[in-house]
């Protein structure tokens, strides 16, 4: 999940053009030669800014917007700033940096029509932090966080439309992180353990990829505990669900072979 999705750089291109447009009348510089902030007015400073930006010099762009608020705190531009800041820290992969300048932006002006371009970088920034299942989730639970947050404050936008995407995949994610641990107790004899994480994946994470495979396992672990009804019902959700799969299959022998006198249908 490190890399980003064409349309994940669309959509993000797409609402940094949008606040950019009001930008126009700053003019165009040439850029500040050194990084040195010295004082200029704020046309100028923000024109820098852009321009550092446009040619993808991203932190010192961040930099420059941070300084045009710095310097020119009751201008207008000083709120299109902020969020400029942390769109070129965001761009940069600077995305505590940018997740700060975001939450400061939206602790100043919440109800600004830009909210919600702040909120779904807060949640991008999280989102792209997500790391492989072998890995502690705590960024993957704050990109759920923010994701669903977008979702519920603003539901009928197209920030919302893709995080509900991005919802399912981190879902997703976290139901792999599950059946991970679970088929680790499976392969340590920690029966009971391994049936409650695939048990969690069944009953938090059913729309997931894994659901299949969860509802296997629980046949499996069943089966060894000794509960041969429990593994039947769970082997009859998994016919009736996903007849097809190699999961039911499985299940299927594995009822027949150690259970024969339960019936699955």
């Amino acid at each position: 999940m490190h890399s980003r999705s064409p349309f994940k750089l669309a959509l993000s291109t797409a609402m940094f053009a949008v606040l950019l447009t009001t930008a126009a009348c700053g003019g165009r510089g040439g850029g500040p030669k050194d990084t040195a902030f010295v004082a200029r007015d704020v046309d100028t400073l923000y024109a820098a800014a852009k321009d550092r930006l446009d040619r993808g010099d991203t932190l010192v762009a961040a930099a420059l917007f941070d300084e045009v608020e710095r310097q020119h705190p009751y201008s207008p531009w000083a709120r299109r700033a902020q969020l400029m800041s942390a769109f070129s820290y965001y761009v940069a992969k600077d995305y505590n940096k940018s997740v700060q300048a975001a939450q400061r932006f939206l602790s100043i002006h919440p109800g600004n029509r830009d909210a919600p371009y702040a909120y779904y970088l807060i949640a991008l920034c999280y989102y792209e932090q997500i790391s492989d299942t072998d890995r502690d989730q705590k960024i993957t639970m704050q990109a759920l966080q923010a994701l669903t947050e977008i979702v519920r404050r603003y539901p009928n936008t197209q920030y919302a439309s893709d995080a509900r995407v991005k919802i399912d995949l981190v879902n997703d994610h976290l139901a792999g992180k599950e059946m991970q641990i679970g088929r680790f107790y499976e392969k340590s004899g920690k029966w009971l353990a391994a049936s409650l994480r695939f048990r969690n994946v069944i009953d938090t994470y059913q729309t997931t990829s894994h659901t299949p495979e969860a509802l296997f396992r629980m046949v499996e672990s069943n089966l060894a505990l000794g509960v041969p009804q429990e593994a039947q019902k769970y082997a009859a959700v998994l016919g009736a669900n996903y007849p097809g799969s190699k999961w039911y299959e499985k299940a299927y022998k594995l009822v027949q072979k150690y259970a024969p006198g339960t019936q699955v249908k």
